[in-house]
């Protein structure tokens, strides 16, 4: 396994960091990582993906070693960043981009958006959001104004191996040393020696904007670039929304295939990051 070569650049006034694998002169690859994720967890992935690619796996604002930016945080943003990363990596070739959950919604919006800059596209365990209907306006709003009067605390651990075993609780099929793997790529040690996640805890409030599933299908269908679903046969998430809704969902895709790996949960890079390497290899 292979951390990848860290590097950091500026997009946007805040200053991004950058996690990377293969050499320049390969075909360029982006990863875009989940919810309170970072992209130190596609390290199994990415050292794979690097024998073919020049892979870059990007810490979201607010994640990992990755600016905070002071006013929270809103899903445009995400696609703002991309399309700078983007234009900053590759001004005028096409890239491959693969996304998991969250990263696989901004992965795919942004391919919508701009299907020239996208060749193929690879979605991981994502894209199961349920629509959120108007009715749920007035209490997601008030939550978040009660929220914004209280600054969210940051979680602090004694150690990693204590951080490690709730990282059990959540992904009970990992080993010891895969869940410490984790909690490593997602916790620093501060000053005190106390171990913290890198991620903002202003990511936990609750949002006031809805999904809306109707926008995200009419961006799905501008996408041009062929692409490969990657579920986990043992995750809840693909439970989400059903089968039916599932398929209409993928049916704006004007070519798509869809791979299952069954045994592996939603975070199916660090839970079955060969299986995974060897669809997207065989796909990309």
């Amino acid at each position: 396994m292979s951390s990848g070569t860290s590097r950091f650049v500026r997009l946007r006034a805040l200053r991004f960091h950058l996690r990377c694998w293969g050499s320049e002169d390969k075909p360029l690859l982006v990863l875009t990582h989940g919810w309170l994720d970072t992209s130190a967890t596609w390290s199994d992935v990415g050292a794979r993906l690097g024998e073919r690619f020049h892979v870059i796996a990007l810490d979201q604002r607010g994640y990992g070693y990755s600016e905070w930016p002071s006013d929270g945080y809103w899903f445009p943003d995400y696609l703002g960043d991309l399309d700078a990363l983007i234009d900053h990596l590759a001004p005028a070739a096409p890239i491959a981009l693969v996304g998991h959950s969250m990263g696989g919604q901004i992965a795919s919006v942004y391919a919508g958006l701009r299907p020239e800059r996208i060749g193929k596209l690879a979605v991981l365990d994502s894209l199961f959001l349920p629509d959120m209907p108007a009715t749920q306006a007035p209490r997601k709003t008030v939550r978040w104004l009660n929220q914004l009067k209280d600054a969210p605390r940051e979680k602090a651990y004694d150690s990693f191996e204590e951080l490690a075993q709730r990282v059990k609780k959540q992904h009970p099929q990992l080993s010891d040393a895969r869940a410490l793997f984790v909690a490593q790529g997602w916790a620093s040690a501060g000053a005190d020696g106390r171990i913290r996640l890198l991620a903002d805890p202003k990511h936990r409030r609750d949002m006031p904007t809805l999904y809306r599933n109707a926008e995200s299908m009419e961006i799905w269908k501008q996408i041009t670039a062929p692409t490969l679903f990657v579920d986990g046969g043992a995750s809840a998430f693909v439970k989400a929304i059903g089968m039916e809704e599932t398929a209409v969902r993928r049916a704006c895709f004007k070519q798509y295939q869809a791979v299952v790996i069954p045994d592996a949960g939603h975070m199916l890079h660090f839970d079955a990051p060969d299986a995974l390497a060897d669809a997207l290899l065989a796909f990309l």
